[in-house]
């Protein structure tokens, strides 16, 4: 059963519940007696609704992968039509998120680090939404005019993983202004490299 799986509000409870837990103090820490003591359910409720803890924390996942772009990409489409103000939007996006109450970092990069495994479902779960958070900065990069969008697009994936464990390391806003100077020096020379006469 999947995030787009029917929803119900107790499974919205349980999940929500689930989520705050697992965010706040870790996924393996977090058990299941935990989770229905704090959501006030009947075991028999959450597996219902869910087979195993695995399953619940990758219904989680998939879920806070769709909110997590849905909000990025809104905001990108809030900067305007200009491409390059598009793409640094996204480092003011990742400012306002580490400014957030309860900002604890990146749950797909804890994910993938207490289930280190590449071939187990939590680990390729969370990997999945670096993916396709790559992918969307590479499509911005190609709008933005860079030679090679993907490349310029790992880059700057690799910076906002960075940002990210940064500000949460010294709960600061400071590393994602950090990222975006360095994102739009980067996309400078990205543009400039592929005018016409600098091949």
């Amino acid at each position: 059963m999947s995030a787009t799986a029917s929803s119900s509000p107790r499974r919205d409870h349980l999940m929500a519940t689930a989520w705050r837990l697992f965010y706040r103090d870790g996924l393996r820490v977090v058990g299941i007696d935990t989770i229905l003591a704090e959501a006030g359910v009947a075991k028999m409720t959450l597996y219902n609704h869910f087979a195993s803890k695995e399953e619940l924390i990758i219904a989680i996942l998939e879920k806070r992968d769709l909110e997590f772009r849905a909000s990025l990409m809104a905001h990108v489409e809030s900067a305007g039509p200009d491409p390059t103000q598009r793409l640094l939007a996204v480092f003011d996006w990742l400012e306002g998120w580490f400014a957030s109450e309860g900002f604890k970092g990146c749950v797909f990069i804890r994910a993938v680090s207490e289930y280190p495994d590449p071939s187990h479902p939590i680990h390729q779960t969370a990997w999945r939404h670096k993916i396709a958070v790559k992918a969307a900065l590479t499509d911005l990069c190609a709008a933005a005019g860079a030679r090679d969008p993907a490349a310029l697009g790992e880059t700057l994936s690799l910076l906002i993983d960075g940002a990210i464990v940064t500000a949460h390391a010294t709960q600061s806003t400071t590393p994602a202004r950090s990222a975006r100077a360095t994102a739009a020096t980067l996309l400078q020379f990205a543009q400039h490299s592929a005018a016409p006469g600098n091949n």
